[in-house]
């Protein structure tokens, strides 16, 4: 079953009722109909995507209650799952507005937006959000839910990174079956040597 605390986070009446009036509530709503079952276990799945994310988009509120993005892009890995249900990523220095810290001191809740836009997979996370100012400044990220979203609209994009992977890929298949056929010829040569042989 479902864990369905996502959709007691972002579910309200009015989305509700456009679900019932669209013929979505069945699929979505219907988790409201039991009681809430807390926050939501990351798994193998979650912590590959996030694992692999070179890149994602952080959400806050700020303190007159608008919604707030950033951008955040590093190295594979650069968001760490740290144990548990947490994860922690480092705040590289940007244009000084300090928003997104701000908002955190005022308010915890954060969303945060993962793409794997080769695989046409988004991974929306629901958390609350910690700042550890330091030699280098983190922000620390307790995983409230998450939710796969649908990858229908998702327009694939390859980075030089996955061409290279994937070019080496093929490289090595290419170079296993052609190892294959080089043995098989062999094979088969011998068989042939064999044959003339026992007809002389």
């Amino acid at each position: 079953m479902t864990n369905n605390h996502y959709h007691y986070l972002a579910f309200g009446a009015d989305a509700i009722e456009r679900q019932r009036a669209n013929g979505s509530y069945v699929a979505y709503g219907t988790h409201l109909e039991r009681p809430d079952d807390g926050p939501d276990e990351l798994g193998t799945r979650e912590l590959r995507m996030i694992a692999d994310a070179t890149q994602f988009c952080l959400g806050t509120v700020t303190p007159t209650g608008w919604p707030y993005l950033q951008y955040r892009s590093g190295p594979a890995g650069f968001v760490r799952h740290i144990g548990d249900n947490t994860l922690r990523f480092i705040d590289l220095p940007g244009n000084n507005q300090f928003v997104t810290l701000g908002n955190l001191t005022a308010d915890d809740r954060l969303a945060m937006f993962f793409v794997d836009y080769p695989r046409k997979q988004r991974l929306k996370v629901f958390g609350r959000g910690s700042v550890y100012d330091g030699e280098r400044r983190e922000i620390e990220v307790r995983v409230e839910a998450f939710d796969w979203n649908c990858s229908r609209s998702i327009i694939p994009r390859y980075d030089q990174q996955y061409l290279t992977d994937l070019g080496k890929a093929y490289q090595e298949k290419a170079a296993a079956r052609e190892a294959e056929l080089t043995a098989e010829i062999e094979a088969l040569r011998a068989r042939i040597a064999e044959l003339e042989a026992a007809r002389q």
